[in-house]
């Protein structure tokens, strides 16, 4: 919105200045963290009012007990501080912010409707796993879809390589080569092509999974790229609320993760960058650079409220949404490929439930006893059942989540 108004008033002081996105995306973190901390505070004792408070199970943890009667769904300040600043400074007409924003809408309301069930209805179940998956494949199937048929979401390549592999063209753009100083022609395609780490001339396309149709791939490749997709937001997005079992773990691990996705984001909006790198670059999707810094400043303005002892849970209308949108981010980006080492912490508590669960039914079968891999699951309550106090689990989770980062980060240049 503001966008708008300073190309309206271009003539006015400063009104330059939001030409940058550099200058936006900083402008939209510092907004979205003190629209956090301001209405956080407001949304905590709205929630008190209405006794919106989470309801414990007995599972014979550490502390709890101190956590009946905690206001929950304060994933609602998250959303609300991300929502905001990014209408006032993204630019509305670019399709990687609709698709984001869509994407924050649509699971926040998935993740609200279940809260929602579990306060209100007093249903402990909350939404049927059904509904919820059902959610995830939608979203799933929009930013596929979208992303396969828009014109707007296209990669730039050398016109050689795009006709040697057959891609759509939708634009052809004149650019500085910055080995021979001359301008060459580059092209704007369609193509479903994404990045692979530790290989060289790193990139992946989806047609080549369907080889052995032969001409047919290209025709069929949508399917593929589909059911990654949808794999994709259905595992983060589980992955997230799993791992939102202890004060300030989830949001510590996304924030981390979020802060990555926006390096990632600027590199490859940038040309140069993502030349000297050698990853795709993806024309217009630099202006969410400005939606990561958003959502970053919300997850750090929740955390002020959401550390040990917390005075309110994101419940699962955070939980889903921010795994959701982390991962429609990573595919949009073209990174999805990274996601398992990327967003490793919520992997090993995904496997770590699916491992404890088949196990038990294994040996239940074979012994006539179930039997357990960990002490309990996911694996942070595993950690609490060794006696180690949820702070410390926190923390240490997030200093994985850091050297997972990182090594995302290294691994543009690892081939």
């Amino acid at each position: 919105m503001l966008t708008y108004l300073a190309e309206h008033f271009k003539d006015w002081p400063g009104a330059g200045l939001f030409q940058y996105i550099s200058f936006r995306a900083g402008v939209g973190m510092v907004l979205s963290l003190v629209i956090s901390l301001i209405i956080g505070k407001r949304i905590i004792l709205w929630l008190q009012s209405m006794q919106i408070g989470e309801s414990v199970r007995a599972l014979g943890l550490q502390g709890e007990n101190l956590k009946v009667g905690t206001p929950t769904m304060g994933g609602i300040i998250i959303i609300a501080a991300t929502l905001i600043p990014c209408f006032l400074l993204a630019k509305l007409d670019n399709v990687y912010i609709l698709m984001m924003l869509f994407s924050t809408v649509w699971m926040a309301s998935i993740g609200f409707i279940d809260d929602y069930i579990k306060v209100f209805k007093k249903d402990k179940k909350g939404l049927k796993g059904i509904f919820k998956v059902m959610g995830q494949v939608g979203l799933g199937l929009i930013v596929g879809v979208t992303m396969l048929v828009s014109d707007e979401v296209v990669v730039r390549m050398t016109p050689e390589v795009a006709q040697q592999y057959g891609y759509e063209k939708k634009a052809e753009v004149m650019v500085l080569d910055r080995n021979t100083n001359e301008r060459v022609e580059m092209w704007h395609v369609k193509a479903p092509i994404t990045n692979v780490p530790f290989f060289k001339n790193n990139e992946l396309d989806y047609s080549r999974v369907l080889w052995f149709l032969g001409d047919n791939a290209r025709d069929l490749v949508w399917i593929v790229f589909v059911i990654m997709t949808i794999l994709v937001i259905t595992a983060v997005s589980n992955g997230a609320n799993l791992t939102d079992g202890l004060d300030g773990l989830a949001t510590g691990v996304s924030a981390i993760v979020i802060l990555t996705l926006g390096i990632l984001t600027y590199l490859s909006g940038n040309s140069v960058a993502a030349d000297f790198l050698k990853i795709l670059y993806i024309p217009y999707s630099a202006e969410l650079v400005i939606f990561c810094a958003c959502l970053l400043g919300g997850c750090i303005g929740f955390l002020w409220y959401n550390t040990y002892p917390a005075k309110v849970f994101m419940g699962d209308t955070g939980s889903l949404t921010l795994g959701g949108i982390i991962a429609a981010l990573a595919i949009i980006i073209r990174k999805e490929l990274l996601i398992p080492v990327l967003c490793g912490v919520f992997l090993i508590e995904n496997v770590s439930v699916i491992a404890q669960v088949w196990y038990f039914k294994y040996t239940k079968r074979k012994y006539g006893e179930g039997r357990r891999i960990f002490l309990m699951s996911p694996l942070h309550h595993h950690y609490q059942k060794k006696g180690y106090h949820e702070v410390t689990i926190a923390v240490r989770f997030w200093i994985v989540q850091i050297l997972l980062a990182v090594l995302t980060v290294i691994t543009l240049k690892i081939r």
